[in-house]
């Protein structure tokens, strides 16, 4: 390793005496430049399952550059686990004096590599834990859909995991810009079941981000007798429907056969043929009615201001998202910008990250979806809101599928005379680190784009768009995809 490459890396590696809870304490002197002191000390928690070979080829080259004590592979260490240990040593350490860790504390990073299930789970660590300088948070993307890292700038490939890859990514992490991002707190209620334990509940079996809390204790001021109650929390989007269905395809096959599933391109070919098996493109014709967002669910709002409201979904629509980044299904953008007529005849606004709003969009199919692709394209614009509340009552459905941030799950619904609820609100923020390519705007940043000059090409929220061969020339996201070696006519 050349002398160049040591100096760069030496701005990220932390001492053994600050990793290890028994060590020895070291004295290292802080001058007063704090040369001494790296300008961009990192923890590093890689899922080694993710991206086939690449988490575990990620791992290596990161323990091979840094202190390999810095580095965590998420299926052997739990993100709680090592963040709780090493603040309460930064901590006693600060307590002691030592200058040189207070300064550690000070400028601290970490880097998720994984899914956006995996970047997700360590958001929410971080904010559960509550600590005193939360540290901000940069993503690698090691998943198939890679929503979180695209929309803050670091792109949604899987990145290489040669040497030269992984130092100009800790160089761009070094220059990143932090941003602050709303975190949304969502509960599950439902009966107990009469007969059996409730942990999961069969067949539901839920993902990290609700996982990452357990199920709300007999104490909390949540809990209801008779029910059981969930939460968790997200950062990118909740969804519903047929788009959540195809995710819980895609899931489902990958948890019985992992073999087949060992790189992106293949994860993307997958996921979008079972797009075409579930009938998402030909939703008309497959979707059973009783399947649609408004026959599923009573659904209530907060705006910015005000108290609870209905809200009216349109019949046609089979899968609704509240989104909170401006990055689904592979990077496409639901919202898209409204121009300035239609943020003042909707009393809308701009759809930042951080303020406390959530995009509510909806979409009749996969065809629907294809509108994004277009310029200024967008979906079925509901609301925006504070808070958000679904109430599913008896009906003819017995199940739904629901998603948070990639992870989906196949969701029971009531079978008595009874509610399953569903409620989102926010809940404080969390620290992201960003590059200059970021598509995520702050509505504390005055450069950001208050809305689009130019009329949109559609005046109409409830788009009109074409189902033909056209739409087949579009190098769709996931969900919307149609594979080459996919006969679209043999589907209809």
């Amino acid at each position: 390793m050349s002398s160049k490459d040591s100096n760069l890396l030496n701005n990220f590696k932390i001492p053994d005496y600050i990793l290890v809870p028994e060590s020895k304490t070291q004295s290292i002197e802080v001058g007063n430049d704090h040369d001494s002191v790296p300008k961009s000390p990192v923890l590093v928690f890689i899922n080694s399952r993710s991206g086939g070979q690449l988490g575990g080829e990620l791992l290596k080259t990161y323990r091979t550059l840094l202190n390999e004590k810095q580095v965590f592979d998420l299926g052997e260490n739990a993100p709680d686990k090592v963040l709780h240990s090493i603040y309460a040593k930064l901590e006693n350490l600060k307590v002691q004096g030592d200058q040189f860790a207070m300064k550690i504390m000070e400028r601290l990073k970490l880097i998720v590599a994984g899914g956006d299930g995996t970047a997700g789970w360590l958001l929410g660590v971080v904010c559960d834990l509550k600590l005193s300088h939360p540290p901000p948070i940069a993503t690698v993307p090691l998943g198939t859909g890679n929503n979180l890292p695209f929309a803050f700038g670091w792109g949604k490939k899987n990145p290489g995991t040669d040497q030269n890859s992984v130092e100009q990514f800790l160089d761009q992490v070094m220059k990143a810009k932090e941003m602050t991002i709303d975190n949304w707190h969502i509960v599950m209620r439902m009966r107990a079941p009469k007969e059996g334990s409730c942990d999961p509940i069969p067949p539901l079996e839920l993902p990290h981000s609700l996982h990452a809390f357990q199920r709300v204790s007999a104490g909390d001021e949540l809990n209801v007798e008779g029910y059981h109650t969930f939460r968790g929390g997200f950062w990118n989007y909740f969804s519903m429907g047929m788009d959540a269905q195809v995710s819980y395809a895609f899931h489902s096959e990958r948890k019985m056969n992992p073999e087949k599933f060992k790189n992106q391109l293949v994860n993307q070919s997958t996921y979008a043929k079972l797009g075409c098996s579930q009938g998402w493109f030909f939703a008309s014709l497959f979707h059973p009615a009783d399947r649609n967002i408004a026959q599923l669910a009573k659904v209530k709002i907060i705006r910015r201001r005000g108290k609870w409201e209905d809200l009216p979904i349109p019949p046609y629509i089979r899968s609704i998202v509240c989104l909170n980044l401006p990055s689904f299904s592979g990077g496409l953008n639901p919202w898209g910008t409204p121009n300035q007529k239609k943020l003042e005849q909707r009393d809308l606004t701009p759809p930042f990250v951080d303020d406390g709003l959530l995009e509510v969009v909806g979409f009749r199919d996969a065809w629907h979806g294809l509108v994004l692709l277009a310029p200024k394209g967008h979906g079925t614009r509901l609301a925006q809101a504070h808070r958000i509340r679904f109430e599913f009552h008896k009906g003819t459905a017995d199940h739904t599928f629901m998603r948070i941030d990639g992870e989906p799950w196949k969701q029971p619904l009531p079978v008595d005379d009874d509610t399953v609820v569903v409620e989102i609100s926010h809940h404080g923020q969390v620290n992201m680190l960003a590059t200059e390519t970021c598509k995520s705007t702050s509505v504390n940043d005055p450069l950001s784009p208050r809305h689009t000059d130019d009329a949109e090409e559609d005046d109409s929220d409830e788009d009109e768009h074409s189902t033909g061969e056209e739409f087949r020339k579009f190098g769709a996201a996931d969900t919307f995809r149609i594979p080459d070696d996919v006969d679209i006519s043999h589907l209809s």
